[in-house]
């Protein structure tokens, strides 16, 4: 016998769903059909629940921030400093780097950032992580600038599957953040 799902399991179903294809294709290129249909549900249910593809694309959106978030709130528990700093860019390494889907969507948030909807979810979730980081290490901002401007370096190494350092370029990047 099928489990009937609660409406917000369904939205985390749906979610799911849709990180994945607008990670492929981004707001502009997917449809609605495709993330209804990887689902399990009908577009009318769709929209039901989220509205329009923008609303779905801005909770997806959403979604990925808090998750990165909450990663870098794990991380850190109970350290402070360069010690916090450390162990929060080690978990994105560890956890966000490989995770193609997760990468590509982030990405697509900031391709996405030309409509003012998208740009204030996307400003939003950056701005809570810098805050963040800032808080819980307590360094200055050029600290913290480097940390953002080493992990969007990485996150495009990643993009390009060369964050291993497999290309001469990538490990003369790697070996200046001093992480080959």
């Amino acid at each position: 016998m099928a489990v009937r799902l609660s409406a917000a399991e369904r939205r985390d179903d749906v979610l799911d769903a849709a990180i994945i294809e607008f990670a492929e294709r981004g707001l502009e290129g997917t449809s609605t059909e495709d993330i209804a249909r990887r689902a399990g549900i009908s577009q009318p249910y769709l929209f039901r629940l989220f509205g329009t593809k923008k609303e779905l694309f801005k909770a997806t959106t959403a979604r990925c921030f808090r998750e990165t978030l909450e990663l870098f709130q794990r991380a850190a528990e109970g350290l402070r400093g360069e010690e916090a700093l450390h162990a929060m860019g080690s978990a994105y390494m560890d956890e966000m780097l490989g995770d193609s889907v997760r990468l590509r969507a982030q990405m697509q948030a900031y391709v996405a950032s030309s409509d003012p909807d998208v740009r204030e979810v996307v400003r939003n979730g950056y701005g809570d992580l810098v805050a963040y980081v800032q808080r819980v290490s307590g360094l200055g901002a050029e600290d913290v600038a480097r940390f953002f401007a080493t992990g969007m370096l990485l996150n495009v190494l990643a993009a390009m599957q060369i964050h291993d350092g497999s290309e001469p370029y990538a490990a003369t990047l790697l070996e200046g953040l001093g992480k080959r």
